[in-house]
């Protein structure tokens, strides 16, 4: 039967045949051609996360396998398949949603707990099965509360690099961004990267274990320290990258291709020497770390935005690690000129916000305006203050 409303046309998979409402995706062939492939690689289980490689939570299209396989688009999300069962964990903010765009094949599990998420698996997979997942895709934390929750039930936890769900999305992934990166006027920053390697290199000098070298992997660290910006993640003026800084050395692995003019002339003036940034591939970090870690070195880690996978690398030994890294705690806090800039933006952003009260106070009683085309209209507000580039995040508008 059709349902009375949209807000509540959701599953019924007690109905034969059963109930899906317009909104939920056919996953049945993309979990047959997952399932073959986890055959292939001998996985009995496999999570995917709704993560991506820089522990972001609004991440791009490319990147969104838990919501290419599930047909689940919430932003907080962990989905597990076996060979015969497969199930979605989220939290009550999704939990309708979830019902909507969900098909028949999937369980839907109302919380996050990994303990949950572990019991279920115990539940559905032998002893001596193997459960994997990317470890490009997962914190340090979360690996170990998995190792921790199956650690000694018989089942093996498995890293494994290649992505099985980009291996079946195949061709139909979205391409990566093709957009310009591009540096930010020295207006706007009050320090040049050059000031900014410095005090980094400083730290490491007059830290306790002296580390040889910073690994970044947030991708707003990187933004910061090389003043550098990019769209290739929507609300996030930021780039696909990761910065190896040494003593001696500065990589910077990224899309090379995509960096604007002057951006490149000014990581590349001051080559060769200790400033001068070196242009990598974006997918060279992790062969790059494991050469480097063949050395006498010791690298310096923040523990936060760092996967499983590139952590690994590192030998304990050769290893300091802090929840943050010093970059991070660093563009913490803002010098003058960035606390001048806030201000001046916060300005602006009232400016547009009072031009909405005004128009709403006209507008709302002719009984024109909803949610949604309020919403684009302090979007356009807002579009119209010098210096913008977007909103920090999809506008949420509610009434009554």
């Amino acid at each position: 039967p059709q349902a009375s409303s949209t807000e509540n046309d959701i599953r019924d998979c007690s109905l034969d045949p059963p109930y899906l409402p317009p909104t939920a995706t056919n996953t049945t062939a993309r979990l047959a051609a997952l399932r073959d492939t986890m055959r292939d690689h001998g996985v009995h289980a496999y999570i995917v996360p709704s993560m991506d490689a820089h522990m972001n939570e609004y991440i791009s299209k490319r990147d969104a396998r838990l919501g290419w396989l599930t047909g689940f688009t919430g932003s907080a999300g962990t989905s597990v398949v076996t060979k015969d069962k497969a199930a979605l964990w989220t939290d009550s903010r999704y939990w309708t949603q979830a019902e909507r765009q969900l098909d028949c094949n999937w369980e839907l599990q109302r919380t996050t707990w990994i303990e949950s998420i572990a019991t279920w698996i115990l539940e559905e997979v032998p002893v001596g099965g193997i459960i994997s997942l990317d470890p490009f895709l997962f914190s340090i934390a979360t690996w170990s509360s998995y190792s921790q929750a199956l650690h000694g039930s018989g089942r093996t936890l498995q890293p494994l690099e290649t992505n099985l769900v980009d291996q079946v999305w195949g061709d139909q992934r979205p391409p990566p961004s093709s957009s310009e990166i591009y540096a930010l006027p020295a207006a706007f920053t009050g320090s040049s990267w050059q000031e900014k390697v410095a005090g980094i290199r400083q730290q490491m000098e007059q830290h306790v274990r002296r580390p040889t070298a910073v690994l970044l992997s947030g991708l707003e660290e990187t933004a910061w320290l090389f003043n550098l910006r990019g769209d290739d993640i929507p609300y996030n003026p930021v780039f696909y990258s990761y910065t190896l800084l040494t003593n001696t050395d500065i990589s910077l692995f990224m899309d090379v291709s995509r960096l604007s003019a002057e951006a490149r002339q000014s990581l590349r003036s001051q080559c060769p020497g200790p400033l001068c940034v070196e242009l990598q591939d974006y997918g060279q970090v992790s062969a790059h770390l494991r050469r480097y870690v063949q050395g006498n070195v010791t690298v310096w880690l923040g523990t936060e935005y760092t996967t499983y996978g590139l952590y690994g690398i590192v030998p304990q030994e050769k290893l300091l690690s802090e929840s943050y890294s010093p970059v991070m705690k660093a563009k913490a806090v803002k010098n003058a000129r960035e606390q001048e800039m806030l201000r001046a933006a916060h300005v602006r952003d009232a400016v547009a916000v009072i031009q909405y009260m005004v128009w709403l106070e006209k507008t709302v009683p002719q009984g024109q305006v909803t949610e949604f085309s309020g919403a684009q209209h302090i979007d356009a507000l807002r579009w119209a203050q010098e210096h913008s580039h977007g909103t920090s995040f999809q506008s949420i508008s509610a009434s009554g």
